[in-house]
């Protein structure tokens, strides 16, 4: 049982907490209440604010759209008057770019595209919108007007401002391929940069809107002058220089030439030059005295204007090459890519034709100088034939896409040449074995005949084209003309392409024929002379003139190829004329021989009178080379001395005569010096 104390505790301390809970319970109560009232209080506002919002929004939603509506309509108004304007704007073109038009585009070029664009877009509206209009002719009328006037411009600039390629600049073109030592390009301007640009744009414009390319015809008539202009003025250059100088020169690199104004001599092509000095060399050593003459037109004799014209038409390919290359770059800028090569094609076309139609009257002039025996006017063929072959790969990459007929002018005129120079050849080689045995013709001292020289120096030529006189032999099919088998081996795909050995072994048979051909011809001219020992001396100064000329040049090894006894043959050739030469003294030695003494009276005066008639008559005759003279002499010397001095030993104490000076007319070195002035006119 609880204490009363506790139970009495017990109950206060719960009425207390049911007190506090009932408090707590009023307090939220009120809470409750308060928050119901706020409720209802923010409920009203919210209904009050929104019933507001919707009669805003049915005010200005309204508003909006006839705000909308009014912003559109200024929208296209704006629109319709940029229209209206941009119309009326079309109908002012004509006046707003008349006086441009009228004017010209010189020097404002690209205001006066600006103009054309304006009136090509006008042309372009009327067209499509009102091609009835009165308008639409004024502006088709100013723009035909405007793009004469381009054509015009295009024309004009091309024929003030194109110049012809100086011959100094070509040949330093030319050369600069060779020069090791030049370490800068030679290049050409034909146009100014500035004028280059205009060029171009108003070619793009012709093309683009212009619809129009007779300006292409324009601008090759205008650079295929300047192009043909260019060559002929570097023709003129060799003349003008060889009159003036003597060589024609091309001054240093354009830009070095103000601080080193130098001259630089022209590379000379292979020419008779080279042998027309080794004759001159043979001659200063003694081996050329001939007197004689031929039917052959000297060669040493030959016209300098030969090599001019040979050495001016070899540049001038060169410079077509050179400037052809230039011409397709500078053509490159301006014409539109498909019209290029024909373009180009026409353009080189007179250049062309002058070249080849120049090297037609070459060949054309051998053929004439063949029918008259003059081989030196042929000569001119080797070396503008070998360059020719030389420039063809160079040739043929600046032709392409020419057409055919452009591309088979060089082959053609090689053709011809290769032609001719085997005739020439043949001709010659004919020639040296028929030359007539006529006897006013010949050396009256025995010396070298005129057809040996000109044979030898005709024969030093083919030295220094030795591919090119080989490939003429072959391209007649002479092979077989010389029995040489032609091994398949030795010729390329084409034709007319011969190895260097087959060449060499056919050109060694060609002069080993001429070389024929002229022994037996000497042999024939030897019989004009009536007495024995000059045709000897003929002959040994004819044989020893061949002999020392094939070894002083390169002939003797050429000519090896196919003969390899030659030189030997030569030598055995002069020591059997020698020998026939010596036997001219039997009839003075004879006289005073032991076999027909002791009549040595009449036998004395035989010889003394045979001495002096020999003396007399070999006095006139010639021996050229100094070696060979004193080798005779010597040698005769000697026979004649021995067999005088044992006379004069044996019996020159014989009292025979009273007068034995009458007799005995000369010592043994007499007869020795007498001797010693055989064969010397100035003795």
């Amino acid at each position: 049982m609880i204490p009363p104390q506790e139970a009495s505790a017990r109950r206060r301390e719960i009425e207390d907490k049911l007190k506090q809970e009932e408090e707590t319970l009023s307090f939220i109560r009120d809470s409750l209440e308060k928050s119901d009232q706020l409720t209802k209080n923010m409920v009203s506002i919210l209904s009050s604010f929104e019933s507001r919002l919707m009669k805003l929004e049915n005010s200005i939603i309204p508003v909006h759209k006839q705000t909308e509506n009014l912003q559109r309509l200024q929208e296209n108004v704006e629109k319709t008057l940029s229209c209206l304007d941009h119309v009326i704007s079309y109908y002012h073109v004509a006046s707003d770019t008349e006086k441009i038009i009228r004017e010209g585009p010189t020097g404002r070029l690209e205001e006066y595209l600006g103009s054309m664009a304006k009136i090509q877009k006008a042309v372009e509206y009327f067209q499509d919108n009102s091609p009835d209009s009165p308008e639409l002719n004024k502006v088709k009328l100013l723009f035909e007007r405007g793009k004469e006037a381009l054509e015009s411009e295009f024309r004009s600039l091309m024929t003030r401002h194109s110049k012809v390629v100086s011959p100094v600049l070509i040949l330093d073109l030319i050369s600069g391929d060779d020069d090791l030592d030049a370490q800068e390009d030679v290049t050409l301007e034909h146009l100014p940069e500035s004028v280059l640009q205009d060029v171009i744009r108003i070619s793009r414009w012709l093309v683009e809107y212009g619809r129009n390319q007779d300006f292409m015809n324009v601008y090759y008539q205008i650079r295929s002058s300047q192009l043909d202009r260019s060559i002929k003025g570097l023709k003129e250059h060799f003349h003008k220089s060889s009159s003036s100088s003597g060589v024609p020169y091309s001054p240093a690199i354009p830009n070095k030439r103000k601080d080193t104004p130098t001259k630089k001599p022209v590379k000379r092509p292979g020419t008779i030059r080279k042998a027309q000095n080794l004759l001159k060399q043979y001659s200063q050593h003694g081996l050329d005295g001939k007197k004689g003459g031929s039917n052959l037109i000297p060669l040493e004799g030959r016209d300098d204007m030969l090599d001019v014209e040979t050495d001016a038409y070899i540049h001038c390919v060169s410079a077509f090459v050179k400037l052809a290359q230039s011409e397709y770059q500078l053509l490159a800028d301006i014409i539109p890519e498909h019209h290029q090569k024909k373009t180009f094609d026409s353009l080189i076309q007179d250049a062309l034709d002058g070249l080849m139609l120049e090297g037609e009257n070459i060949v054309s002039a051998a053929r004439k100088a063949i029918v008259r025996h003059d081989f030196s006017t042929v000569l001119t063929v080797f070396p503008i034939l070998r360059h020719l072959k030389q420039t063809k790969p160079e040739f043929d990459q600046v032709l392409q896409g020419t057409a055919a007929s452009t591309k088979n002018k060089l082959p053609g005129l090689i053709t011809s040449m290769e032609t001719i120079g085997a005739k020439a050849l043949e001709d010659f080689a004919d020639n040296i074995k028929n030359d007539p045995d006529k006897e006013y013709n010949m050396p009256k001292d025995g010396t070298v005949h005129e057809l040996t020289s000109n044979a030898i120096l005709f024969l030093q030529q083919l030295l220094d084209f030795q591919e090119t006189a080989g490939a003429m032999l072959a391209s007649q099919v002479l092979g077989d003309t010389y029995n040489i088998p032609l091994d398949p081996r030795e010729t390329s795909s084409s034709a007319t392409s011969y190895s260097s050995e087959f060449s060499k072994r056919l050109l060694s048979t060609y002069i080993c024929k001429v070389l024929g051909n002229l022994q037996l011809n000497l042999l024939s001219k030897s019989k004009v002379y009536e007495d024995p020992a000059l045709s000897a001396i003929f002959l040994h100064n004819n044989y020893n003139y061949i002999l020392k000329s094939l070894e002083k040049s390169e002939l003797i090894q050429l000519v090896a190829v196919t003969q390899k006894t030659a030189e030997r043959s030569y030598r055995e050739h002069i020591e059997q004329q020698i020998q026939t030469y010596q036997r001219s003294w039997l009839k003075v030695t004879d006289y005073i021989a032991e076999k027909n003494l002791p009549v040595f009276q009449p036998g004395v005066k035989g010889f003394n009178d045979g001495l002096e008639e020999l003396c007399k008559i070999q006095k006139a005759w010639a021996i050229p080379d100094t070696e060979q003279r004193d080798r005779i002499r010597q040698a005769q010397k000697t026979i004649v001395k021995e067999t005088y001095g044992a006379f004069l030993q044996k019996f020159g104490s014989v009292p025979f005569t009273k007068n034995p000076e009458k007799y005995i007319k000369y010592g043994v070195e007499q007869v020795g010096d007498m001797i010693d002035r055989l064969f010397d006119t100035s003795a």
